[in-house]
């Protein structure tokens, strides 16, 4: 079927197709998502070189990311050459419409990934973010707690930090920095920073906190992932769908939700529910496009 998204008209496909077989949910509403939470979500994605997940046959079926925007794109579609490790160019898709997720949605691109650097910019990033990861038995309740005391190391320094779930186990902590000219951050100092970070936790909370990546480590452990600052790496956008049993989302959360959670409460949002916190509270990671700060200098870090 034919349909128009802000004078843009797409050829829409199959949206009966159950895309979470375990509570039914089609593509035509992983669309109407898309389309619905595009307000907010844009903004966060606009100029970035967007890596997409796709599940052309659902969440319980194989899956394949793809950085290389499909040739196929509608020719309103912009690309950019981004971050990826190919030795030729990679031209990714930018996001800055909302027919422009209508459009990734029909692919059955259920979750979209992005980097830290917009694509005019690539090796000074806008943002550092903590991607903390539970080895079972621990879970995002404490992924909140390590969070807690991580938000307490960032005040320290005079940083403010927004978290969000990952929309899959853990939880994500983001700080803005927005710098350009010659106080740009690059990507070593970043992640030498969010290193320090994890460290620092680490040595304060052995038993609940790790930062090296052999995961014969983890169980038990919150991992923070301080790694997801290079410059090729990407993080689940906010707002993005996850491919979970059910239709979860990356949620922008407050500190105080992720104080009750750490005390046991559920922290966990499938898209209806994002949609009507949307319309409740706004986008909570709204700060995040516009608030400049500075990290300490790598000698401190």
């Amino acid at each position: 079927m034919s349909v128009e998204v802000d004078g843009r008209t797409l050829s829409l496909s199959n949206l009966d197709k159950v895309l979470y077989p375990a509570v039914g949910f089609t593509k035509g509403q992983v669309i109407d998502y898309y389309a619905r939470i595009a307000p907010v979500m844009i903004p966060h994605l606009e100029g970035r070189c967007i890596t997409l997940r796709r599940f052309p046959n659902g969440i319980d079926q194989q899956s394949f990311f793809e950085k290389r925007c499909a040739s196929h794109r509608p020719d309103w579609l912009p690309t950019a050459v981004g971050p990826g490790d190919s030795k030729s160019a990679i031209h990714y898709c930018q996001l800055e419409e909302t027919a422009a997720l209508v459009w990734t949605a029909n692919l059955a691109a259920l979750e979209l990934h992005a980097p830290m650097a917009r694509s005019i910019d690539l090796e000074n990033p806008t943002m550092l973010v903590f991607d903390l990861d539970p080895g079972a038995p621990a879970t995002i309740t404490e992924c909140c707690a390590v969070a807690l005391d991580l938000r307490n190391v960032l005040e320290a320094v005079g940083l403010e930090a927004f978290p969000k779930t990952s929309g899959s186990k853990g939880l994500q902590v983001y700080v803005p920095l927005n710098t350009d000219g010659d106080d740009a951050h690059t990507h070593d100092h970043a992640s030498s920073f969010a290193l320090a970070c994890g460290q620092l936790l680490a040595k304060q909370a052995p038993d609940r906190v790790v930062v090296t990546m052999k995961k014969a480590d983890r169980p038990g452990k919150v991992f923070v992932d301080w790694s997801q600052n290079s410059r090729h790496k990407t993080t689940s956008a906010v707002y993005t769908m996850r491919a979970r049993t059910e239709p979860t989302v990356s949620t922008p959360v407050t500190w105080d939700e992720v104080s009750d959670a750490a005390d046991g409460e559920l922290l966990r949002f499938e898209t209806d529910q994002v949609l009507e916190r949307v319309e409740e509270f706004g986008d909570l990671f709204a700060p995040t496009l516009e608030l400049v700060q500075q990290l300490p200098s790598s000698r401190a870090s």
